[in-house]
């Protein structure tokens, strides 16, 4: 099942969710949706180990 990324993006800066993750075979079909998305200078994405990015509201976001 396809997630809905433009659905995910708006819980994210609703504050409905914390953080939602994307694996390297998400990543183009996230990205068409993400570039287009309002509040995108709001979301951080972190690359894990393995590929897989975990984007989070930039206010929310903690360096490590």
């Amino acid at each position: 099942m396809k997630k809905d990324y433009q659905k995910l993006l708006e819980q994210l800066m609703n504050d409905q969710i914390e953080s939602f993750e994307i694996t390297p075979d998400e990543f183009m079909n996230f990205q068409e949706v993400f570039m287009d998305f309002q509040h995108r200078k709001n979301v951080v994405g972190s690359a894990q180990r393995g590929g897989n990015v975990i984007y989070k509201r930039e206010d929310k976001h903690t360096k490590e």
